[in-house]
């Protein structure tokens, strides 16, 4: 009978978790960013909380308005000058003085045989196929950018609503931070050990991500903004947010950007610009991934590169633009997961054995 009161309690636990995740789904963006958020800064609340005398209230509040200091406000005012520079890139490929059927020609007419071979293989070479592959993906384009257009106002709406959401949430997450840490460790149906092991690999693994993921691609989409900047190439902005996105793919990277751009200007003429874009992307834009990453995340987090690739991938294709982060902590937490049941299966292992 006990058996049968306790399976029912799990049950009803499980019914009233989803229910509640079920009325959180619309603002799960809000939730995720706030809970990372909070999680990156508070070590900043901590600080802050000693120097205030304990004042709880008063830290929290200062370390919210920190945060909208050097990180909301930056980049509300990246986004609205990124918002005008597509817009105009985009007129300017609707009036055709951005033509990437001329850029593809030049292109072509400067590669080795071996290269135009291997375009032919793929159905690439005749320029007539590769200006009617291009077409249609402008077209998509342009549907996808009339679509965003035709709700900017809902979306501006939605903004600002989960804007205010993540940061009141922030708020209490962070002033709340010891006792919602000791009720998550109290609620957790594990061993001790196996929640310290948890909750610190969670802990890492979100401050790698974000910190070491996104700081990187942070720096490569700035440098590479910098240098189109330099070199005169239409909305850099643009381009350098691209980079900074691509960046965060491993094995692809920022090159999947600068790389043609840099052959578009050797083949139009431009070849100094060429060469120094080929030479600061290589030795700059490339290595920042190599020194940069290994200090900010460390070698214990870092994930092998074809998981970061395929759980980024699946991460966006399933939670949109949030994905980039969820995805590689969802395969992280996975990792970890497996690697402490292993751990704890070994233990159980060798104490049987020294029976």
């Amino acid at each position: 009978m006990r058996s049968i009161e306790h399976n029912a309690f799990l049950l009803m636990i499980v019914a009233i978790s989803l229910a509640f995740a079920w009325i959180l789904w619309p603002f799960y963006g809000a939730v995720l960013w706030g809970t990372i958020i909070a999680v990156l800064f508070a070590p900043l609340y901590r600080r802050l909380l000693r120097l205030l005398r304990g004042r709880r209230n008063f830290a929290a509040f200062v370390t919210v308005f920190v945060i909208i200091a050097i990180v909301i406000l930056p980049m509300t005012i990246i986004g609205a000058s990124l918002t005008q520079e597509a817009i105009g890139f985009y007129e300017k490929v609707q009036s055709g003085e951005v033509d990437f059927a001329r850029f593809f020609r030049q292109v072509h007419d400067v590669l080795p045989g071996w290269a135009t071979g291997l375009l032919d293989r793929f159905g690439l070479a005749s320029l007539g196929a590769l200006q009617e592959k291009l077409s249609a993906g402008l077209l998509a384009g342009s549907q996808y950018i009339a679509t965003q257009a035709l709700n900017i106002g809902q979306s501006t709406f939605d903004f600002i609503v989960n804007l205010f959401v993540m940061l009141y949430l922030l708020f209490f997450l962070l002033r709340d931070e010891a006792a919602l840490s000791k009720r998550i460790r109290d609620a957790i149906p594990l061993r001790a050990e196996q929640k310290q092991d948890f909750l610190s690999k969670f802990t890492i693994v979100i401050r790698a991500t974000v910190k070491g993921d996104m700081l990187v691609a942070l720096l490569q989409g700035t440098l590479g903004g910098l240098i189109f900047w330099f070199l005169g190439i239409g909305a850099p902005l643009l381009w350098g947010v691209v980079m900074a996105f691509f960046s965060l793919l491993p094995a692809i990277g920022a090159g999947l950007i600068w790389v043609p751009v840099a052959i578009y200007l050797l083949a139009s003429g431009a070849v100094w610009q060429g060469v120094v874009l080929i030479a600061f992307g290589s030795l700059v834009i490339g290595l920042v991934d190599n020194f940069l990453r290994p200090i900010l995340v460390g070698k214990d987090t870092k994930m092998p590169d074809y998981v970061v690739l395929v759980s980024t991938l699946g991460g966006i294709a399933t939670f949109g633009l949030n994905g980039f982060v969820v995805g590689p902590v969802i395969a992280a937490m996975f990792i970890a997961a497996w690697d402490i049941f292993t751990a704890s299966r070994k233990r159980v292992e060798g104490d049987g054995s020294l029976r």
